[in-house]
């Protein structure tokens, strides 16, 4: 993705962008509904292939206002946040928060293969859980799953300064 106005906090190695994803726990979920913005928070599963392409699988009941939008607009964004620390300053514009975070753009496509479906499931477990999990098909029945393959994404790390500028007014 272009536009990180900041490319100094860039992150783009492998193991900085796996801890991201390790850690998150919640994915923010863009979606368009007819020209009107729409947000939800989801757990997720990940797999990212050697090559750096990212696939996660988020899951739901099969029915739902956000699985009729991904029909009519499968075009997503999504975002993650970790490692959330605020820090503070003398003066109010040194106050801020350090974070780790991974923000994409993609195509939510529906699995509806009962094999596929059992997979994304124990990955998003393997996830949320660091633990393994086997599903059977009736149980992958019962549930929507949807795979966000992401196009492209960007990772970023925002740290604990050691001194930030302020204004030369200095009466914040």
């Amino acid at each position: 993705m272009n536009g990180m106005t900041r490319r100094e906090l860039q992150l783009t190695d492998r193991a900085d962008i796996l801890h991201i994803l390790n850690t998150a726990q919640i994915l923010h979920l863009g979606l368009c509904d007819d020209g009107e913005p729409y947000v939800v928070p989801m757990n997720y599963g990940y797999e990212m292939t050697d090559d750096g392409r990212l696939f996660l699988y988020v899951h739901g009941a099969v029915q739902g206002k956000k699985l009729d939008i991904m029909r009519k607009n499968p075009r997503i964004f999504v975002e993650m946040e970790c490692d959330i620390a605020p820090f503070t300053g003398d003066v109010a514009c040194r106050y801020g928060m350090s974070y780790r975070s991974l923000m994409g753009r993609g195509t939510a496509v529906f699995v509806d293969d009962p094999q596929e479906k059992m997979h994304a499931l124990s990955v998003l477990m393997k996830t949320q859980t660091g633990e393994d999990f086997t599903f059977t098909e009736p149980l992958a029945r019962i549930v929507a799953i949807v795979r966000l393959e992401i196009d492209e994404y960007t990772a970023k790390h925002r740290p604990t300064p050691k001194t930030r500028p302020c204004s030369s007014d200095s009466t914040h």
